[in-house]
């Protein structure tokens, strides 16, 4: 939200100094290192790994809503009609776009940001400075995320495949029953426009699907932080 392309580098740069003035005073004694020597600098490097671990496992989480809404606008026939994602800067599926949207609306309603700042300070009390980085197994655990997203993305298009599959199988038998009919002439924007229902019903388990997705992070989040 804060770290797309359509916020100016200045005011990220804003918030991460907000965030760094917020989680200061809150962070256990820190080292006295010397600013000149090589020590600082492998220090730095620990924790940006850090950071970028936790942040990367964050986009993640976002990206599997992305992973379901293309699933779904595959199987209805809205895989061409893609927009510029103005966050990331590549071309999404409308549909993605709309789980995106209400995924980051969900998240700070519920205060997942708030939640976000205390993994900060928790990585802080968890792997003190200068008593090592994430462990090997998190960086597995970062490598197989993969898998969890396309998971996670196929649970959550599975109802609406499902549904819009077994249209198209009754409309393969009625191709074959009545070869002279054009059926498939119908069936395009009739299986769109059932996807189109399919996906507005499907908005009533949304909440159930976001809260056990983001469980799964946090639960993968914090075994991310394991002092290696």
């Amino acid at each position: 939200m804060i770290g797309t392309q359509l916020v100016p580098v200045r005011v990220r740069l804003g918030f991460a100094v907000a965030v760094t003035l917020v989680v200061l005073p809150l962070l256990p004694s820190l080292p006295i290192i010397d600013g000149l020597s090589f020590s600082l600098y492998v220090l730095i490097a620990q924790q940006l790994l850090i950071g970028f671990a936790l942040g990367f496992f964050v986009q993640i989480f976002f990206q599997v809503f992305i992973v379901g809404g293309q699933m779904i606008s595959s199987q209805m026939g809205l895989g061409f009609a893609s927009i510029s994602d103005p966050a990331n800067g590549v071309s999404v599926v409308v549909l993605s776009q709309f789980y995106l949207m209400t995924i980051m609306m969900l998240f700070l309603s519920m205060n997942g940001h708030i939640v976000l700042i205390d993994v900060i300070i928790d990585s802080f009390r968890i792997i003190p400075i200068g008593e090592g980085t994430v462990s090997s197994s998190s960086m597995w655990s970062i490598a197989a995320s993969g898998g969890w997203m396309f998971a996670g993305g196929l649970l959550m298009a599975l109802p609406a495949v499902i549904a819009i599959l077994v249209v198209n199988l009754a409309f393969g038998v009625m191709t074959k029953a009545a070869p002279q009919l054009n059926i498939f002439a119908i069936g395009f924007p009739f299986t769109m426009v059932f996807g189109l229902f399919i996906a507005w019903v499907s908005l009533e388990g949304f909440l159930g699907q976001y809260q056990r997705i983001a469980d799964e992070a946090l639960d993968i989040l914090a075994n991310l932080l394991v002092v290696g």
